[in-house]
Formats: structure tokens, C-alpha cells, sequence
């Protein structure tokens, strides 16, 4: 399965924080990202334990795959 990771810089410029999108549309176009990513920060819905908005500065987008791989399973 694909994930979306969408990474932002927080208020401060320092910290990076991802936000990850589990169903995302595999064939997304790079403007609708940067689109979704820049209406995501300008909503400041999420903040840190400061009060500080966490997703303030788009920096990267991509689509990582995880793949699983049993040792043991039960029967």
C-alpha cells in the first residue's frame, strides 16, 4: 500500500513534520499538491503542545510503499 507524506516546516523553521495520508490517489498532479498542501497550512488546524501551528511551510511530497514481510504467522 501507498502512502502520501506530505512534509512541512513549523513556525519556527526548524522542526519538519509530516503529515500522512494513508488512501491518497496514486496519480496526483504536482500543482494539486502544492495547491492541497498550501490550503492545509493556511488552515493552522493542527498545533504543537505551545499552541504553535505544525504545518505552516510546504517543503516535500511523496509516496512511500510499504511492504510487509511475516516471520511468524498464526494458523
Amino acid at each position: 500500500m501507498k502512502q502520501l507524506n506530505l512534509v512541512f516546516f513549523d513556525q519556527s523553521g526548524k522542526t519538519k513534520n509530516t503529515f500522512r495520508i494513508a488512501y491518497a490517489a496514486e496519480s496526483l498532479e504536482k500543482a494539486a499538491v502544492e495547491q492541497a498542501m498550501n490550503d492545509l497550512a493556511a488552515l493552522g488546524l493542527f498545533i504543537n503542545k505551545e499552541g504553535q501551528p505544525l504545518y505552516v511551510n510546504p517543503v516535500s511530497a511523496k509516496y512511500v510503499e510499504t511492504t510487509e514481510t511475516p516471520i511468524i504467522e498464526a494458523q
